[in-house]
């Protein structure tokens, strides 16, 4: 029988990172696998697109309701959608109280306990990926998830979150087996967008494992509260994500372990590949324009 891969998907809030997961998934398991989804974000919106629902109800409401999360059985947390996906969300606290980190250990452990992982060929990790703080660290730190996933775009700032990732998987690649599975780069329509995912990816030693095109057909499919693989199986968007999904499948591993890079290198880059400006271009810009606006005032 196959080792159970137990992968995770990191990335920057609002980068599309729940709904790449779910769309390559869903395409996982038209390969055949089994897969468990564990939603370690405290929007709860890791599965909702597998479920075909609102939001499913969280490891740590659920506690709250019965008392403690030892009053719990499987079967209240764990929900299953899109050809048999589980489905598990952790949740989080209200906003400004506790630690968001809390509901990603209770739900693993839980889990873990009570035969969740068993019967399985993947378990994923959807992950708040811009939150400097352990408990999102979690299933890195525990060994639990062995490949990561980062989800970026050729944004300033999704560069900047994915480096900051491979920061975090650098800390414990060493002490455990966590490795860096690759870049998957959803595409924002930034200039220079591919080269700069590839050139990122070379330079903190992986790979970029897919590029996913920017289409509209994904927002419908969301709309529906469905993933494309389900919503439009035969359109151009759903091979992306089958051609990303068996990327994956085949990348068991082969993660790396990732040396990232100072933010003066960053920008140094950006610089390269003529996204930001220089210090020099910028006042010439602001020169001319003032010189256009005082030529425009009547004599």
């Amino acid at each position: 029988m196959a080792a159970l891969r137990q992968i995770a998907f990191y990335g920057k809030g609002g980068i599309g990172k729940s709904t790449t997961s779910q769309n390559t998934l869903a395409a996982l398991v038209e390969m055949g696998q089994k897969i468990l989804i564990v939603g370690c974000d405290p929007k709860a919106d890791s599965t909702r697109l597998i479920l075909n629902a609102k939001a499913q109800d969280t490891v740590l409401h659920l506690a709250a309701e019965h008392g403690s999360v030892e009053d719990l059985e499987l079967e209240d947390v764990l929900k299953v959608g899109y050809k048999g996906i589980k489905c598990v969300e952790s949740g989080g606290p209200e906003p400004g109280v506790g630690c968001a980190g809390r509901g990603v250990i209770t739900s693993i452990n839980f889990l873990e306990e009570n035969g969740a992982y068993e019967d399985v060929d993947y378990v994923s990790y959807d992950v708040l990926g811009d939150v400097v703080c352990g408990g999102f660290a979690m299933p890195i730190r525990e060994n639990k998830a062995q490949e990561i996933y980062i989800v970026m775009s050729g944004e300033m700032m999704a560069l900047y979150a994915a480096n900051n990732i491979s920061r975090g998987i650098l800390k414990y690649a060493n002490t455990g087996g966590v490795r860096l599975g690759g870049l998957i780069c959803n595409s924002r329509q930034t200039d220079r967008e591919l080269d700069l995912a590839e050139a990122l990816a070379k330079r903190i030693n992986t790979k970029l494992i897919h590029f996913v095109p920017r289409d509209n057909i994904v927002q419908h499919a969301e709309l529906r509260k469905m993933t494309v693989i389900q919503y439009a199986p035969d359109s151009a968007q759903a091979d992306e994500y089958r051609q990303l999904a068996n990327k994956i499948h085949e990348n068991g591993g082969k993660g790396t372990i990732p040396t990232p890079i100072s933010m003066e290198e960053l920008e140094d880059m950006l610089l390269a590949y003529g996204i930001m400006k220089t210090d020099e271009q910028m006042i010439a810009e602001l020169a001319a324009k003032e010189a256009a606006r005082q030529s425009a005032v009547p004599a």
